[in-house]
């Protein structure tokens, strides 16, 4: 009776575990039937397509919910295994015929009940607006996916150089350094004290040993992190000028709005 009980306890759980699972991935942007089938999948561990993998593996917060999804998974097949063979045993040893029947009777009970709960959409839509209240209000989900929302799959980064006294970059307004017209924009500039200044303005001078962080061509970063003072440095930024002329040409060539 108590494998019994223990099994129904599990399966119990188990869709709880899944629902929390689904509503969090629903939370980072994925739809209501993808956000479902993601979170039973990683529960029992049967994987993904490729294009589904992607998604996950290249969001840190869906990696975080699925990896607890399959650790929970793991725990939870384990124990529902180990309360059937528990059962089964039980009843082979056990003699009394009434006695078999009444348990597989409330086996069967519960898992038709389970089954009911599980799949009435009313006592899901209460459910999810429950666990997502509680998720929003005590979990700290970071819902954005800033890896599909800048591109940064696309040749695109976000990067931090830190300015050493001959780097080109230094000693400078962001005005005098005319990274936008290189296709370089300054997020923020992070100073030697530690003061972050988010979204700097044009009259914002750089110095030895800030750490700035820039969103841009990965090429151009790299570039841009290797260019010294000097001469060469000043070439090197009207170089940089001309390409990104070129390629904000070609940007307009294919889009569709500039097309038309």
């Amino acid at each position: 009776m108590i494998a019994i009980l223990t099994l129904l306890t599990t399966v119990v759980l188990s869709l709880l575990v899944t629902r929390i699972g689904a509503m969090a991935l629903m939370l980072t942007g994925l739809s209501s039937e993808a956000a479902k089938f993601q979170a039973r999948s990683a529960f029992c561990g049967v994987g993904f397509t490729s294009g589904e993998t992607e998604s996950i593996m290249q969001h840190p917060v869906r990696r975080r919910i699925v990896y607890n999804l399959m650790l929970f998974g793991n725990i939870g097949l384990a124990t529902v295994m180990a309360s059937v063979i528990a059962s089964l045993l039980q009843a082979n040893s056990e003699t009394d015929a009434d006695t078999q029947r009444y348990r597989m009777g409330i086996l069967a009970g519960g898992l038709v009940v389970l089954w009911l709960f599980s799949s009435s959409r009313w006592l899901e839509r209460q459910h999810n607006k429950i666990i997502a209240w509680a998720l929003q209000r005590f979990a700290r989900l970071e819902v954005r996916d800033y890896v599909s929302i800048l591109n940064l799959k696309g040749g695109y980064s976000v990067f931090e150089i830190k300015l050493a006294a001959n780097d080109w970059l230094t000693d400078k307004t962001l005005r005098d350094l005319r990274l936008t017209n290189e296709g370089i924009l300054v997020l923020g500039i992070k100073r030697v004290d530690g003061t972050f200044i988010g979204a700097p303005k044009a009259e914002t001078k750089t110095a030895t040993g800030d750490m700035l962080v820039l969103y841009g061509s990965s090429e151009r970063l790299v570039e841009l992190d290797q260019r010294k003072s000097g001469k060469k440095g000043d070439k090197a930024h009207k170089e940089a000028i001309q390409e990104h002329e070129i390629e904000k040409q070609h940007q307009k060539e294919v889009d569709p709005i500039e097309k038309a």
